[in-house]
């Protein structure tokens, strides 16, 4: 893997995705957020139910990391909903 290319962000933490703060990717992360608090789930409570680690569910709802469809699967049933539920709701 060319290292070179990769970014990081402003704590250091490498970024490999190309796609970091896409506006789509913000309004998933955006989302997924408002539906997590909405429903009162604790940002370590999402990530232990939809067996992810809690810094990443930290990216994806800043908009850092281009999320998997899998695990936007297992967030959204974590949180009793559906993909589709979530992108509707996303309005991307």
């Amino acid at each position: 893997m060319d290292h070179s290319a990769q970014k990081v962000n402003h704590r250091g933490v490498p970024n490999f995705s190309p796609h970091r703060q896409h506006p789509t990717l913000i309004k998933l992360g955006s989302t997924i957020r408002r539906a997590r608090i909405e429903r009162g789930i604790a940002q370590e409570k999402l990530a232990l139910i939809a067996e992810v680690d809690r810094s990443y569910v930290g990216r994806v709802e800043r908009g850092d990391n281009n999320i998997a469809i899998l695990t936007l699967e297992k967030l959204a049933h974590a949180m009793g909903m559906t993909i589709t539920e979530l992108v509707t709701l996303a309005k991307i």
